[in-house]
């Protein structure tokens, strides 16, 4: 069996994932980045960056400071910093971020609030329908 430290020197990556075939309904919140090629019914929080690959389903919300979106996502999405959409990604809700990269063929369906990096705290007083 290898230790963690082979493991992790080995790949030189340090992150979670949910493998494809993988369902989880409930709240993931890690302190490294994280992949998802499974389904998550539920809330995700991170301090990385999450990756939906392919194949990866959120339905739910997702707060993180970077994200990189290559499958689906229904709910709300809050990134700090980036968030890129991929060419094949589909996202039904809202998007908070302060930059937004959406590559050609991408689907977005909903609203987009653009926030300036001193302001990326939630208004309190805002409120928002949430639809997941």
């Amino acid at each position: 069996m290898a230790k963690e430290k082979d493991t992790i020197s080995g790949s030189g990556v340090v992150y979670n994932s949910l493998t494809y075939g993988s369902k989880i309904i409930g709240k993931i919140i890690a302190d490294k980045d994280y992949r998802i090629d499974g389904e998550i019914e539920g809330e995700i929080i991170c301090s990385g960056k999450v990756v939906i690959g392919q194949k990866g389903v959120l339905k739910g919300t997702l707060q993180c400071a970077f994200a990189e979106i290559l499958g689906r996502v229904e709910g709300k999405i809050n990134v700090s910093d980036t968030l890129s959409l991929r060419e094949n990604s589909i996202i039904i809700g809202d998007i908070k971020t302060q930059t937004l990269v959406v590559e050609p063929k991408a689907v977005f369906e909903g609203t987009c609030s653009m926030m300036k990096e001193n302001a990326k705290q939630e208004n309190p007083s805002n409120t928002t329908k949430k639809t997941v």
